[in-house]
């Protein structure tokens, strides 16, 4: 969903809404509209303590039903709010997947 300030922004800006855009593309139906919606900007009332929610969950990892899973979701749910953290987060994502593909090449040659 690109949004008004998109012509500003950074490279790497611009590549974690590519990111997300895409996997938005890979959820089921329902689950990319709820997100969609979510992401709206007339939406940040909701946006923002659900974000700031799904983090605190995900430091409470060690709980049941609570996991690491919500950290990074509830980040990319802020960055949309706080545009400055999309380059660093585009890194992180990068970074991940480029040991990601080292441990299956790893794994692989065994």
């Amino acid at each position: 969903m690109p949004t008004a300030s998109q012509g500003s922004q950074t490279p790497l800006a611009q590549a974690w809404d590519e990111r997300i855009a895409h996997l938005l593309d890979l959820l089921p139906r329902p689950v990319g509209k709820a997100i969609a919606w979510l992401r709206a900007p007339s939406r940040r009332w909701v946006r923002i303590p659900a974000a700031l929610l799904l983090i605190l969950g995900g430091f409470l990892a060690v709980l049941p039903i609570f996991g690491l899973w919500m950290l990074p979701l509830g980040l990319a749910l802020l960055s949309e709010d706080l545009p400055g953290m999309k380059p660093g987060l585009e890194r992180s994502a990068r970074w991940l997947e480029e040991r990601w593909k080292r441990v299956v090449a790893w794994w692989r040659k065994r």
